[in-house]
């Protein structure tokens, strides 16, 4: 077994898996549609971010508040997004993957209430601001890039621990999020243990295949014995 609890499996992750290697094992289980949008990138290259999904609804709206508002929510300042800050877990992952890009979905005082709730850090497909502030407090976050414009008069989060979309992958509250310099992919909980030890052992495997280009193996006969490129 190469790990024992979500603290090892994650820390296994970050240390000896990469992005590119767990979509080729969800592409060989017949998981086609497991990675959020290209444009969403970490804050910094060398982030590596791993743990669990704590799915964000958010959904665009006007105004900060909306009297007599049928949903109650539309009454409150940022919806449920306060509550959904406060309830984040250790190694858990914010995950918001919805809106419209004509603001921010996360800054600094946000990632500074989920770096003390141990959260795992924070992914958006969509915009953040505060660069600076979140670069201080070391945790990794990826989104689209840098844009001030701020939520609070423009969405406003519906609900969490949800099921959602991000373009066509489905998201499960508890699925494994893995993000690094090449992408954010979606690891659905069901296969995750399948697809960990398999990764793993192709990563392995691709180390021992470039040691071995290295030392003069040529590409075509390097296929032709261990099929790994």
């Amino acid at each position: 077994m190469l790990y024992s609890n979500d603290k090892e499996l994650f820390e296994l992750m970050r240390t000896k898996l990469y992005t590119s290697v767990v979509g080729d094992i969800l592409d060989r289980m017949g998981r086609f549609h497991q990675f959020l949008p290209a444009e969403v990138r970490p804050l910094r290259p060398e982030m590596v971010i791993a743990g669990r999904s704590m799915p964000v609804l958010e959904a665009d709206v006007t105004g900060f508040t909306t009297e007599h508002a049928h949903n109650r929510l539309l009454e409150q300042n940022f919806g449920m997004m306060l509550d959904a800050l406060d309830d984040i877990q250790e190694d858990e992952v914010y995950l918001c993957p919805f809106s419209s890009h004509a603001y921010a979905l996360i800054g600094e005082i946000m990632c500074t209430r989920m770096k003390i709730r141990k959260a795992a850090g924070a992914v958006v497909d969509g915009y953040h601001r505060d660069t600076k502030g979140i670069l201080a407090l070391d945790m990794p976050v990826f989104s689209r890039g840098a844009w001030a414009q701020d939520q609070g008069p423009r969405g406003k989060v519906l609900d969490y621990r949800v099921p959602i979309s991000a373009g066509s992958v489905s998201i499960n509250p508890g699925d494994i999020v893995f993000g690094d310099l090449d992408g954010v992919v979606i690891i659905p909980q069901d296969i995750e243990a399948e697809v960990i030890e398999q990764a793993y052992e192709k990563a392995t495997g691709e180390n021992f295949v470039a040691e071995r280009i290295r030392s003069g193996l040529g590409a075509k006969e390097s296929w032709d014995r261990y099929h790994i490129m």
